[in-house]
This record gives structure tokens, C-alpha cells and sequence, in this order.
């Protein structure tokens, strides 16, 4: 997904090890794991490749879920502060998706989501990669399941809607960046707005 204006705006303010993390999590998400090679990173990251190497011994692969393991909680971050509030969790996923449609736009629309980008790309292997990835879509839940616990739900309903939630969410940017417009991303936060406003909280 687009990360959140609280990424690191300048490079040179982080360490060599930080700078490649950051930097690799820049383009894969925007090349996809396969198309970004060590030595591009490398580059981009005002590192040799030594450094790189010294950092990350297991190579690319090993970049590359630090790199996403990052991803994972800048999204963490803004999912948490777009659930946060006094009001009702329906307008609050409302709210984050249309966030995420402007972020998108304002990207040109080359800033989807490293994980699935990572996750799609290897699958059919036990990786690292298919690990960390995992660990994100989860952890992206728990997020979700949480807040609608605190408003109530069965612990069932908040686990299976936080689920759809989130699934919802990865399936419309995919769809937003190849239509080029923010409207699957407005729409789905409508619809699970919607969905989420139809359960009644549980008292029992």
C-alpha cells in the first residue's frame, strides 16, 4: 500500500543500513521484487555493495524482507492513526481507504503495496519473503480486529470482517492502479463502511 507521509523525507538523515532498507522498500514497491536488482539498491542508496552485503549477508532476499518487514509497519502506522478516534469504526475504514486513494493518485499511481507486489512474485516457495508477508497481512488484521473488538463485535465477526477489510482494501488499490483512478478504493470504503455499520455491537 502507499506508505504515509511519516516515511523519512531525506536519505541523507539515516544510516547505511536504514538508507538501503528504505531505499529497497521504495523500489520494490514501485518495480516489484524481481525487477529490483541488489546493485540498483546499492546505487540508490549511496552504499557499495560491500555495505550491502556486510548488512544483509543472505543478499537480495534478505533485503528485501527487511525491506518489506518496514513496509509492513509504515501501513501499520497509518491504519492505526486512521482507526484511532472517538468515532464509530465503519467511517473510520471509510476514512482510511480514501486516504489510500490519494495517496495512490498523488504517486502517479506506481505506489502500490510492496507486499503483495513481493507476495505474488514468490509464490509457490517457502521463503523468507512469503514469511515476513504473511506476518504483514496478519498483523494488518489484528489492526482492524482490534479496533471493531473495542466497539463491540464478536470476537468471530471482528476477525472474519477485519479479514474482508483488509482483503478488500489490497484487491481495490490493485484496481485503482491499473484504472488509474481513486474510485475502487473510494468505493470499497463506502461498501465495508457499510458493512461494518451493520452489526449490531455484542453484549454478550
Amino acid at each position: 500500500m502507499p506508505q504515509n507521509s511519516s516515511a523519512p523525507r531525506s536519505l541523507g538523515a539515516l544510516g547505511t543500513r536504514d538508507r538501503i532498507v528504505v531505499v529497497a522498500a521504495r523500489l520494490i514497491q514501485r518495480q516489484g521484487y524481481v525487477g529490483t536488482g541488489i546493485k540498483q539498491i546499492a546505487k540508490e542508496a549511496e552504499a557499495t555493495l560491500g555495505s550491502v552485503y556486510h548488512f544483509f549477508p543472505g543478499g537480495k532476499e534478505a533485503v528485501a524482507v527487511a525491506a518489506i518487514a518496514y513496509s509492513a509497519e509504515e501501513f501499520a502506522v497509518m491504519l492505526r492513526n486512521g482507526l484511532a478516534g472517538e468515532d464509530a469504526p465503519g467511517p473510520a475504514i471509510e476514512r482510511c481507504a480514501d486516504e489510500l486513494a490519494v495517496a495512490l493518485r498523488e504517486s502517479g499511481w506506481v505506489d502500490g503495496c510492496p507486499v503483495t507486489a513481493a507476495a505474488l512474485e514468490t509464490l509457490g516457495a517457502e521463503s523468507e519473503i512469503q514469511r515476513v508477508c504473511a506476518e504483514a497481512l496478519r498483523g494488518w488484521e489484528r489492526i482492524v480486529e482490534d479496533r471493531l473488538l473495542g466497539s463491540g463485535f464478536a470476537p468471530e465477526d471482528a476477525r472474519e470482517v477485519a479479514s474482508t477489510v483488509i482483503s478488500a482494501l489490497e484487491g481495490a488499490e490493485v484496481t485503482a492502479q491499473v484504472a488509474r483512478s481513486e474510485e475502487p478504493l473510494r468505493v470499497v470504503g463506502r461498501q465495508l463502511g457499510r458493512l461494518v455499520g451493520s452489526y449490531a455491537p455484542h453484549t454478550g
